[in-house]
């Protein structure tokens, strides 16, 4: 039974063997001396290191990266940041990408949110999750919930709002506040169905 097992681990090696060495020499690469091993040993055993690590060693080995040897004085970051005068000026250029909010007038980028409008919003949402874990505390939570204005429980019947979690806001709904985002807009009704473009020429 000790030679069937013997030959049994041993041919397990050489297959394993085998086909490291055609794998490498199918990639075109050197195959590594443990390729023969299994002509003398059984088993192919990982061997750790047993030298010490030695910063000494480290630095005699190897090479340092070039690195500044004293720092920038304040002028030299000023001319590389605005030119100098006389030979090459980087004039500071105002922006022209500016705009006016409709709402509260304030100038912000193009294609950026009016800070100051989204601000209302910010300060909003956070009341209304402090109102939220205060009312629901950290219980999981398998129904809807409704976040809710002062006065609009009762505009609907108590059917609407049955196996839903109602949380109030002890305040007036705010007029940017939609009820549905999706349904309001500002544009008028199209009155044409005339996509082309017209007086290009």
């Amino acid at each position: 039974m000790a030679v069937v097992a013997f030959l049994k681990s041993f041919g397990e090696v050489f297959q394993r063997n085998v086909d490291d060495l055609i794998r490498l020499t199918l990639l075109r690469r050197f195959p590594p001396d443990y390729c023969l091993s299994f002509v003398e040993n059984e088993e192919i055993y990982y061997k750790p290191q047993t030298k010490k690590f030695n910063l000494k060693d480290l630095l005699n080995d190897a090479f340092l990266w070039a690195v500044p040897k004293s720092r920038r004085t304040i002028e030299r970051r000023h001319k590389r940041r605005y030119g100098i005068p006389g030979y090459h000026l980087k004039l500071i250029l105002p922006k022209t990408n500016l705009q006016v909010c409709n709402v509260c007038g304030d100038d912000h980028e193009i294609g950026v949110l009016c800070p100051t409008c989204y601000k209302k919003v910010m300060d909003e949402t956070k009341e209304m999750k402090d109102n939220i874990q205060n009312e629901l505390g950290l219980q999981p939570v398998e129904n809807e919930v409704v976040v809710l204005y002062e006065g609009e429980k009762d505009e609907k019947p108590a059917e609407t709002w049955q196996g839903k979690r109602i949380v109030e806001m002890k305040k007036e709904r705010p007029s940017w506040f939609s009820r549905n985002l999706l349904q309001k807009t500002t544009q008028q009704p199209a009155t044409t169905k005339d996509v082309k473009p017209s007086d290009l020429g």
